[in-house]
């Protein structure tokens, strides 16, 4: 977003805010916008079985292809916030649609793993465009303070509204069509965007815009990047490896280089400082935690609904609505929560029932008896819901209002980076606990075992080539694996959430006064 706070300055260069009764449309089209990039963050999650099975990724090449969307939207979202005061938000909105529309045509037709993994980068770097500058453009075509805070509730809306249908939409859409046409429906949106953006977004500057230090872009992005390609890629090794830990080390030192160099810098890309307050830094980890186990928990069920309980993609889709309906609901509840609870005891109280609920789906949770999991997934959802929702809000409420830029920039940045983190971490957990787990099957050669472990929808492409025998052994091996793959990753989530609300309980409790 462009995060720095509109005043006169803001004003579009013609001078004149667009008539009122175009306001709306801009606003639509805005909406619309993040719909778009909250759809792109889920929609391949039912996807991935059809598209491995065309691909065939292995296990790393996977978390990568779900993953670097959302890494690289958080990576780039401050930069391209930035980058739009100095040269024009409508210019750098359209152009991010212009980037997003080829994006997902090359992601739609990609014919190998590769080409998709650096479509979906592209699609992240279009997202980031768009998203970065659209909040400042709402700021200066809604003049009137009530209606801009209803025109920025419905426009944040719009990213989980999109998160939650995604799943639904790609497996209708996997069922009648493939996987890529996950990715072309973005097409034609895009263009009607293009056509209508044009002739209503007004343009706007910063005629003081911010220093864009490229040394701090350097350094968040490439520190970003060794530390998560250590985490994946540590996942498809047994044991210690020596360059995998290298870039780890060398990309969390860069990332302490980048926060050390923000705190130096008379405006600074990211304001560290607002960690100094309790209140920010504990809603912060909130909704990271909460975020990224949240998205994870989409992911995931999606594929061990499909690879374990053989569930087709629309149907994976449906089961996913109960989590999407209890994750609305929590949204919309949270405000009442919060005045029945309060904002400490609401926010405890959600963390605690999505841990609980992620528990319970570790312990009794069976992809061939949904009535089961029902339970624990609306659970989880109605928790995530309150969590994303007051977590929010309590971001931009323990920062000054002169700071309410920065503060957004840090709540925009903490819900991507938690999502890809979330998937990055948690795929890698899911990833190794496989490797480990398939035995050796009786009958498949040394080359067979270790293309097996790779994932297991590699298994499954190395079924038609054995004995009827080995085929099913393997099968059930690998199904099981992953099973056990998918406990040991709800687990973790479980704890991590559990921790945060223990952190939450502790740090957002009034300071005693004497």
């Amino acid at each position: 977003m462009s995060w720095s706070e509109t005043t006169q300055k803001d004003l579009p260069q013609d001078a004149t805010a667009p008539p009122q009764a175009r306001r709306w449309l801009v606003l639509a089209v805005l909406s619309t916008s993040l719909l778009l990039c909250g759809i792109d963050l889920t929609v391949l999650h039912v996807a991935v079985p059809s598209m491995t099975e065309d691909l065939r990724p292995t296990a790393v090449q996977l978390l990568w292809v779900v993953d670097i969307y959302s890494l690289t939207l958080a990576a780039l979202l401050v930069t391209c916030g930035t980058l739009g005061d100095r040269i024009g938000r409508k210019r750098m909105v359209l152009s991010g649609f212009a980037v997003f529309g080829a994006a997902s045509a090359g992601a739609a037709f990609s014919a190998s793993t590769t080409q998709l993994i650096i479509a979906r980068v592209a699609l992240g770097v279009g997202a980031a465009m768009i998203m970065a500058s659209t909040v400042a453009i709402i700021r200066v075509v809604f003049t009137d303070e009530r209606e801009r805070a209803l025109a920025i509730g419905i426009w944040t809306s719009a990213h989980s509204v999109g998160a939650t249908v995604g799943p639904l939409l790609g497996g209708l859409v996997t069922a009648s069509w493939g996987w890529g046409a996950v990715f072309l429906i973005n097409v034609p949106i895009v263009l009607v965007i293009l056509v209508v953006g044009t002739r209503v977004i007004p343009e706007s500057k910063n005629s003081e815009p911010r220093t864009w230090d490229i040394t701090s872009v350097a350094l968040s992005i490439t520190g970003l990047a060794g530390v998560v390609y250590a985490l994946k890629q540590a996942g498809d090794h047994i044991g210690v490896d020596g360059a995998i830990l290298v870039t780890g080390i060398g990309g969390a030192l860069l990332l302490a280089a980048f926060i050390r160099r923000q705190g130096r810098l008379s405006q600074p890309l990211l304001d560290f400082s607002l960690f100094a307050n309790r209140r920010f830094s504990t809603a912060t980890i909130c909704v990271i935690s909460c975020f990224g186990s949240y998205v994870a928990l989409l992911f995931f069920l999606t594929q061990w609904l499909q690879q374990v309980g053989k569930y087709t993609p629309l149907a994976a889709g449906l089961a996913l609505m109960p989590l999407a309906g209890a994750n609305a609901m929590g949204a919309t509840l949270a405000p009442w929560v919060a005045n029945r609870m309060g904002n400490r005891g609401a926010l405890v109280g959600g963390l605690s029932l999505f841990a609980v609920a992620l528990a319970v789906l570790a312990v009794s949770g069976d992809s061939a008896h949904y009535g089961y999991m029902v339970g624990p997934v609306l659970c989880a959802g109605f928790g995530a819901g309150i969590i994303m929702t007051l977590g929010a809000d309590s971001i931009m409420g323990a920062a000054d209002p002169e700071r309410s830029g920065e503060a957004a920039a840090i709540q925009e940045t903490s819900f991507e980076l938690g999502a890809g983190l979330g998937v990055a971490v948690l795929g890698t957990v899911l990833a190794a606990t496989y490797r480990v787990t398939l035995p050796q099957v009786p009958g498949l050669s040394p080359e067979d075992q270790q293309a097996a472990g790779g994932s297991i929808g590699a298994a499954e492409q190395l079924i038609g080539d054995l004995t009827p025998a080995t085929a099913r052994q393997l099968w059930a091996s690998a199904q099981h694996a992953y099973d056990v793959g998918f406990t040991a990753v709800v687990s973790i989530a479980a704890v991590i959430l559990a921790c945060t609300a223990v952190l939450a309980a502790v740090l957002l409790r009034p300071r005693v006064r004497t």
